[in-house]
C-alpha cells in the first residue's frame, strides 16, 4: 500500500513555471483579489534569471523603454538590498516577493504532471513534489502557464506550435522557406571573478578541447559578455533531449573556459580571473508556444504591434540564434531589426481552444520569428504581470480569458505602472477636483497619464528637495491614500552581474525620504506621514482621513540634488496595495512556543490558504 501523501487544495487561480512570467503572474492575480498558487518545480523562483540559471533580464532597447510595473519593484528592492550583486541575495527577494504575499501559496519543487478536464475547461493540475513526496490535485478556476515550455499543453490538448514556420505562410522574410522543427538552442553560462593574483585552471579530463577556429565569431576578449553563445540543442527537441544537451553543455562550458584560460591569444586577460560558477541548469530559448485567438507576427512587430487590446510591449532586436548553435561555424545569431516599443495584444495571451487558459513568457501565441524579440525576460515579466491581472478580472467578472474587457484590464495595468506606449493612464478623480500648487512651471506633468519620459518630451515634474506639492478643495474630502510615482532612473536596466566583483545602488534620482500633512480645521497643517526609506518608483500609500487640503513635501532623494516626479494623486480607493514584510520574530520565541507544545513548527510563509477539500 502506498504511504506517499495526497493532498488536494482549491483556488481561483493556479499559475504554473516560477520564472520572471510565472511569479509576475501570480503576485499580480493575488493582489487583484484572487486566491492564488503558484507550482514550481525548481527551488528557488526566477527561471532563467535565478542563481540556478543567471541570465540577464534583458527588454525593450532604447531610452526610457525599460520595463516597469512589478519587475522595476523587484528589480529596486534587489539594488537596495543586493548592492554587490550576489545571487544568493537575488533569490532571496524573489522568494520574499512570493511567499510573504497575502493570498498567494507557493508550491516548490513542484512539477505538474498531468490535468483533468471538463470538456475544454481545466479543472485542476496534478503534481509531484518532490521534497515532501506528496502527490498535489490544485482545482482553480483558471490557469495560467508560464512554464516556457508550455506544459498543460502536452496535457490538456491546447493547440500549440513548435518549429519554424514557411517564410510564405506569414509572410515573414525570416523564415526559412521551408517549415521545420528547429529552434534556438539551450545555454549554460559562466560567470567569472577578478582576482589579485594569477589563477591556474585545470580541466576535467572529459572537457572538450577548444581551438580558435572552433571560436570564431564568439571569443572577442574575454570580458564584456556572459557567455550566452554556449548554445546547443536547437537541432533536436529541447525538450525531450534536454537530459543529453545538458552533459554536452558541462563539457562545452568547461573547455571554453580552459581555452580562455590556458590556449586563447587572450588568456593574459584572464591570467586574473577565477572560475566563479559554471552552471548545472542550462538556460532554454524556445520550445512549445500555444495559439491563442492572434498569432503575433514579425510583420506585426514591424508594424509597431499598434493593437486596440495591446496589454505588453517588446523591443528586443529579433535575435534569431542558429539552431545548431556553436556546432554552427558561421555568426551565432542574426539581429534582425525591430522597431521599440512595439504593442502585444491581449489576444496573444490566452488558449482559443481551452476556455481557462492563459499563458505568458517565451510560450505565448507567436510565431518563431516574432519569438526571437518576445522571449526576452523584461517582456516575459510585463506579459506575466498582464496574464495575472487578467485572470484576476476574470475571478472578478465571472468570466473566462476571452470575455474580459480589455479596457479595463489595460486600465487595471497602467494604474499598476504597466507602460502602454502610446496610451494615457486615468487620472485619479481627486487630483482632477482638487486645485493643485507647487513650484515650477510643469505641474500639468503630474496629469498628463504618462509616467515616464520619452526620448523627445519630459513627462516628469521637477524642482528642488524641500519642495512642496499641495492639493486644495472647496469641500471635505475622503481620502484613502495617495498614490505616487517617482523617478527610478529608466536608462538603468538594473540587471544582475555577469562577473564579479561588481556594484549596484539604489537610483540617485529616486525619493527616499518624504512626508504627507492634511490641513485640520481651523487650516492648521499636520505631518499624517513620514516615509523615512523609500527605495520604490511607484509608491501606494494608505491614509483614511477626510481633509480639505493635502499636500506631499519631498525631502530626501537617494543622492540627486533635486526631485523628479511622474504621478501624485490623492486617491478615494487605493488597489493592489504593496504588501510590507512582516517582521521577522525573535528565534527565542519561537523555541519557546515549540517547548511549551503550543507550536508544532515555525508556520511555512504565505501558504496559509485553506480549501474545502483540506481535511
Amino acid at each position: 500500500m502506498s504511504q506517499l501523501h495526497h493532498e488536494p487544495s482549491e483556488f481561483d487561480v493556479c499559475v504554473i513555471g516560477g520564472g520572471m512570467a510565472g511569479l509576475c503572474a501570480a503576485i499580480a492575480a493575488a493582489r487583484r483579489g484572487a486566491k492564488t498558487a503558484i507550482v514550481q518545480d525548481r527551488p528557488v523562483f526566477g527561471g532563467n534569471a535565478s542563481s540556478e540559471v543567471r541570465m540577464w533580464i534583458c527588454g525593450a532597447h532604447g531610452p526610457q523603454n525599460k520595463e516597469t510595473g512589478l519587475l522595476e519593484e523587484i528589480q529596486l528592492e534587489n539594488q537596495y538590498r543586493n548592492p554587490t550583486s550576489h545571487y544568493s541575495i537575488w533569490d532571496s527577494v524573489l522568494y520574499g516577493k512570493v511567499c510573504f504575499q497575502p493570498n498567494l501559496t507557493t508550491f516548490l519543487n513542484c512539477a505538474c504532471t498531468d490535468a483533468v478536464l471538463d470538456g475544454h475547461r481545466i479543472m485542476a493540475v496534478k503534481a509531484w513534489q518532490l521534497t515532501s513526496q506528496t502527490w498535489h490535485t490544485i482545482y482553480a478556476r483558471q490557469f495560467i502557464d508560464c512554464s516556457g515550455d508550455s506544459l498543460l499543453a502536452a496535457v490538456t490538448g491546447a493547440e500549440f506550435r513548435m518549429g519554424r514556420e514557411a517564410r510564405s505562410e506569414f509572410d515573414e522574410d525570416i523564415q526559412p522557406a521551408v517549415a521545420d522543427r528547429k529552434t534556438m538552442g539551450n545555454t549554460l553560462l559562466i560567470q567569472f571573478r577578478q582576482t589579485a593574483e594569477p589563477e591556474p585552471f585545470i580541466a576535467p579530463a572529459w572537457a572538450y578541447k577548444f581551438a580558435a577556429a572552433d571560436l570564431k565569431h564568439r571569443v572577442s576578449g574575454v570580458s564584456g559578455h556572459n557567455f550566452w553563445w554556449l548554445e546547443i540543442g536547437g537541432l533536436q527537441d529541447t525538450i525531450r533531449a534536454a537530459e543529453p544537451i545538458r552533459d554536452e553543455l558541462m563539457k562545452i562550458a568547461y573547455g571554453v573556459w580552459d581555452y580562455l584560460k590556458n590556449r586563447a591569444p587572450e588568456r593574459a586577460q584572464a591570467e586574473n580571473l577565477a572560475l566563479e560558477w559554471i552552471g548545472s541548469l542550462p538556460g532554454k530559448r524556445e520550445s512549445r508556444r500555444y495559439i491563442g485567438d492572434h498569432i503575433l507576427t514579425q510583420n506585426d512587430i514591424r508594424a509597431g504591434g499598434k493593437f486596440p487590446d495591446q496589454v505588453a510591449y517588446g523591443g528586443w532586436s529579433m535575435d534569431d540564434h542558429h539552431p545548431a548553435g556553436l556546432l554552427y561555424p558561421g555568426a551565432p545569431t542574426i539581429f534582425h531589426p525591430a522597431p521599440s516599443p512595439y504593442g502585444i495584444p491581449y489576444r496573444s495571451l490566452y488558449s482559443r481552444n481551452i476556455a481557462n487558459l492563459l499563458f505568458a513568457g517565451r510560450n505565448i501565441s507567436v510565431t518563431h520569428a516574432a519569438l526571437s524579440s518576445t522571449r526576452v525576460m523584461g517582456t516575459c515579466a510585463i506579459l506575466g504581470q498582464a496574464a495575472g491581472t487578467a485572470a484576476a478580472l476574470c475571478i472578478q467578472n465571472k468570466t473566462d480569458p476571452r470575455g474580459v474587457n480589455h479596457q479595463q484590464l489595460q486600465h487595471a495595468l497602467m494604474d499598476d505602472d504597466c507602460w502602454l506606449p502610446g496610451q494615457t493612464r486615468s487620472i485619479a478623480n481627486l487630483a482632477l477636483t482638487g486645485n493643485l500648487t507647487g513650484v515650477g512651471p510643469n505641474l500639468t506633468r503630474l496629469h498628463d497619464g504618462v509616467d515616464r519620459d520619452r526620448p523627445d518630451q519630459e513627462h516628469a515634474w521637477s524642482g528642488p528637495l524641500g519642495s512642496t506639492l499641495e492639493y486644495r478643495w472647496n469641500d471635505r474630502q475622503q481620502i484613502a491614500g495617495i498614490r505616487a510615482v517617482f523617478d527610478s532612473n529608466l536608462q538603468n536596466p538594473k540587471r544582475m552581474a555577469y562577473c564579479y566583483p561588481a556594484k549596484q545602488s539604489v537610483p540617485g534620482t529616486l525619493v527616499k525620504t518624504f512626508r504627507i500633512e492634511a490641513c485640520r480645521d481651523g487650516g492648521k497643517w499636520e505631518i499624517v506621514h513620514r516615509e523615512t526609506g523609500n527605495y520604490q518608483r511607484l509608491v501606494r500609500l494608505p491614509l483614511q482621513l477626510v481633509t480639505t487640503g493635502l499636500r506631499i513635501v519631498i525631502e530626501e532623494t537617494w543622492g540627486d540634488a533635486s526631485t523628479r516626479v511622474f504621478a501624485c494623486e490623492p486617491v478615494a480607493t487605493i488597489d493592489a496595495p504593496i504588501p510590507r514584510y512582516p517582521n521577522g520574530a525573535p528565534f527565542h520565541e519561537v523555541r519557546a512556543k515549540v517547548a511549551a507544545g503550543d507550536l508544532a513548527a515555525p508556520p511555512c510563509p504565505g501558504n496559509d490558504n485553506k480549501s474545502r477539500f483540506s481535511a
